[in-house]
């Protein structure tokens, strides 16, 4: 049994619980060591204090989820076949059907909720996502060193993004450009859909990139991360094309003042929330806090988004072992929007910023 799974055992018992069915591709990952993306098709770690460990997979899967270290048992089948009955079978055959099992009810679907149920009519379910999230949430040093690389990666990304900014130059060739060279340097995945936006388009937190062409003036953003060996990174920076207005220089000044702040007040045992009011009080006192309209960050690691959510509410201690991103951002319409962010590690030494692209306003000539 991996330390992984060992620990997930030990919260079970904690929690009175004596079963655990983990199917999210992230979590999964976690449990098993075994990154893959299973489409529409289930995958499952089976934790229990009854019997050992159980990977699900399809059939065509079994030999990479050997070949990544799993030993245990495998519960493997066609597609024509039904996993949650050849599942209820192998527990049916050890005679060990849980009293109690917990899944993860923000990933369950409906279909497989109701399957589970049918297969497991006496057990009883419950809620392992703050389980999981709690085990997640510190990273081991060998965590560490990947999210470090990972995050190379994406100064790297960045770093070619703007690079490649010249007139008449498109959002969607610029993306082009990012994940090409990414590709080149042995990056599989983007953790999210690369963004880069350029002028008054800026000023969507989430906007879609399209083939509108960089014009001297715009503010180009880039919000970009990639996949290394399963763990993701995530920054953005935004530069200005040839000159940028006073208002976009204190746009930009001001957000810079407030990922600092942030980033200063990122000590041990720091309540969440007071990262994102530190940040939100340098944009409230510059005039533009209507136009800060998210949190301050997330946490980060398998998942480019996960525990813990750094929102001015979160009371959570910063503890080592801590990743996450601080990304203020001002968003005026018609006029542009400015987003900086960084990934911070949580060490006992205090905060490490792992991702290192200049944050000094760059005009891109």
């Amino acid at each position: 049994m991996n330390s992984r799974i060992e620990n997930l055992s030990k919260e079970l018992t904690k929690n009175n619980l004596d079963s655990a069915l983990i199917t999210s591709k992230s979590n999964f990952y976690y449990l098993s060591h075994y990154y893959t993306d299973p489409h529409e098709r289930v995958i499952g770690v089976y934790v229990s204090n009854k019997i050992d460990p159980v990977l699900i997979v399809p059939k065509m899967e079994v030999e990479d989820a050997k070949a990544c270290g799993w030993s245990g048992d495998i519960i493997s089948y066609y597609d024509h076949e039904d996993p949650w009955q050849l599942f209820h079978d192998y527990l049916s055959k050890h005679k060990k059907v849980p009293q109690s099992i917990a899944l993860e009810h923000d990933h369950m679907t409906l279909e497989r909720f109701e399957a589970i149920k049918r297969i497991l009519p006496t057990t009883s379910i419950f809620n392992a996502k703050e389980i999981l999230a709690n085990l997640r949430v510190v990273k081991s040093k060998q965590e560490y060193t990947l999210l470090k690389q990972a995050a190379k990666l994406a100064d790297f990304g960045v770093e070619t993004g703007v690079n490649a900014i010249a007139e008449g130059v498109t959002e969607l060739e610029l993306i082009a450009k990012i994940e090409y060279e990414l590709k080149k340097q042995g990056v599989q995945e983007m953790s999210f859909n690369t963004m880069a936006l350029t002028g008054t388009k800026t000023a969507s937190p989430h906007g879609t990139p399209t083939n509108k062409k960089i014009t001297p003036g715009d503010l180009v953003l880039f919000d970009l991360g990639v996949i290394y060996e399963g763990y993701c990174s995530d920054i953005t920076r935004t530069v200005a094309f040839q000159s940028i207005t006073d208002e976009q220089r204190i746009i930009y000044d001001t957000v810079l003042a407030a990922e600092k702040n942030a980033i200063d007040v990122s000590i041990l045992n720091t309540p969440v929330g007071k990262v994102d009011k530190a940040a939100r009080e340098i944009i409230e006192k510059a005039g533009y806090g209507e136009f800060f309209t998210h949190r301050v960050g997330h946490g980060l690691g398998i998942e480019t988004h996960e525990y813990p959510s750094m929102h001015g509410n979160n009371e959570i201690p910063l503890k080592p072992g801590m990743c996450y991103t601080i990304e203020p951002g001002i968003y005026v319409p018609n006029t542009g929007g400015v987003r900086i962010e960084d990934m911070i590690f949580m060490t006992d030494k205090g905060a490490e910023i792992l991702t290192s692209y200049p944050k000094d306003l760059q005009i891109v000539e």
